[in-house]
């Protein structure tokens, strides 16, 4: 298993563990809302830009942190797999992945895409952040959701759809500045998870960065 540190890390008291993390889009939304964030994929993810892990998500330690984030693989629930390939070739880590976050006693986040079997506590579009983006999320958590507002999706004519071809745009679009394209393409905004840290920290009583 190797670790990393890297610059953007900040130490004030909040610690998120963000499991399956790829190149860190959701990772980064919790660490502008104040969070130290520490990464876990199996994969290399050599451009995430906080402390990293390259060990199992399945298996890692849980304890020592105040939120644990999960974006477990959504291929085999995406309804683009089934058009491009198969979801039975992609195994179903998200159903083993709730059950352990819920023995943990941990707050957590589950991150996938609408079509899988996530209550969605927040569905996120980029148009609610005003992103020039249309890429719906759902975010299934422990608490159950609530907080803050947002306006809704506003699929208004113009807006960057995702292709390979124009990537590198969608991709800055999002705000997933320092990824490769490839990365980017299994990347989230940033802004939905920063909206997430601050409605945790809200009904954990504490004060958003």
């Amino acid at each position: 298993m190797s670790a990393r540190v890297m610059p953007l890390r900040r130490a004030n008291g909040l610690r998120l563990l963000d499991l399956c993390c790829g190149a860190g889009g959701l990772a980064m939304g919790y660490y502008l809302a104040g969070f130290d964030v520490v990464g876990v994929d199996i994969t290399p993810q050599p451009n995430y830009p906080f402390t990293f892990h390259q060990a199992d998500a399945l298996t890692f330690r849980l304890d020592g942190f105040d939120l644990v984030h999960a974006s477990w693989p959504c291929q085999h629930f995406a309804r683009v797999t089934s058009w491009r390939g198969s979801q039975g070739n992609h195994p179903d880590l998200l159903t083993p992945g709730r059950v352990r976050l819920e023995a943990s006693g941990i707050p957590w986040v589950i991150e996938n895409v609408p079509e899988a079997p996530v209550r969605p506590d927040y569905l996120l579009c980029g148009t609610q952040f005003g992103l020039n983006i249309r890429r719906h999320r759902a975010f299934e958590t422990s608490w159950g959701g609530g907080g803050d507002l947002v306006a809704p999706c506003w699929h208004r004519p113009g807006l960057l759809a995702f292709a390979h071809k124009g990537e590198r745009a969608y991709a800055d679009a999002m705000g997933c500045t320092w990824m490769t394209n490839r990365e980017a393409r299994q990347a989230a905004p940033p802004a939905y998870t920063q909206h997430i840290a601050r409605q945790f920290l809200t009904h954990e009583g504490r004060a958003a960065a």
